[in-house]
């Protein structure tokens, strides 16, 4: 431990970690694959809860704090931390979704957001600034650097796309450390000066999570007491990853590639 809460983990343990990472990128893409007009946030929850424990793991969300469900969706202008609801997806919604597992004690942590067709040109690019500032901020994960360098690479991404300003970058929700327990220190904020916070060593793990609005950053919290919507009803997408620092670089444990293709793309270098 580094600090209160701070896990350096050893090889082996991120070795673990990764089999945890796999269960939970698998099954993202078991959801993603069954997400289409008429399928309900409850139908896709017991699909994932059926995928996880099919992989000898168990949900990670499940009764944590008192969460009734084993993946978090949020449709439309609904941020984070949304109950699966019984109303059936409609064509052109969006939602995102978030999913965990912990396997032989480690966990693993990440989200997607899926558009529904008809899928107008404001939401893809909502989709695609949103998972490529996730990446920026993955990317910016290295050895010797400062925990704020990753938030400061989301926001600079966002802002550096045609009409970056007007997307609302969330401030509420953060990133944050990830091994025995779900949520361990340090925060990661999507947005900052760099050159700030813990130092970026190895064996750190960090699931790194930006949420973006096509308006507001302001969130409020509905009466579930969990969903978080935007203030001014804006759509919005949210992706994450759980990461690792190792002496060969920054280890995607929830990509089923390790990130191999998505950081190689943003290096220049070949696959």
């Amino acid at each position: 431990m580094l600090g209160r809460r701070v896990q350096l983990k050893t090889p082996e343990q991120l070795d673990l970690m990764r089999r945890a990472g796999l269960v939970v990128g698998e099954t993202l893409e078991v959801l993603r694959a069954a997400v289409r007009p008429g399928v309900t946030p409850r139908e896709l929850d017991a699909l994932a809860e059926q995928t996880i424990r099919e992989r000898g793991a168990v949900p990670s969300f499940l009764g944590y704090y008192g969460f009734p469900a084993t993946i978090c969706a949020s449709v439309n202008e609904a941020v984070v931390h949304g109950i699966p609801s019984e109303v059936p997806l409609q064509p052109g919604d969006l939602i995102s979704i978030d999913c965990g597992a912990i396997l032989d004690g480690w966990h693993g942590d990440a989200a997607i957001t899926v558009a529904l067709e008809p899928v107008t040109a404001e939401i893809a690019e909502l989709v695609r600034v949103t998972e490529g500032s996730m990446w920026a901020g993955i990317a910016a994960n290295r050895v010797g650097g400062r925990v704020s360098d990753i938030g400061h690479a989301v926001e600079a991404y966002i802002r550096a796309q045609p009409g970056g300003e007007r997307y609302g970058i969330v401030e509420d929700y953060f990133g944050h450390g990830i091994g025995t327990e779900m949520h361990m220190e340090p925060d990661v904020p999507n947005f900052g000066r760099p050159g700030h916070g813990a130092r970026l060593q190895r064996g750190m793990a960090l699931a790194i999570e930006p949420m973006v609005t096509l308006g507001s950053k302001q969130l409020v919290e509905l009466d579930d007491e969990w969903t978080a919507v935007t203030t001014d009803g804006s759509w919005a997408a949210h992706f994450e990853h759980t990461t690792a620092l190792t002496p060969d670089g920054v280890w995607v444990l929830t990509a089923l590639d390790g990130g191999k293709a998505k950081l190689a793309d943003l290096s220049g270098t070949p696959t």
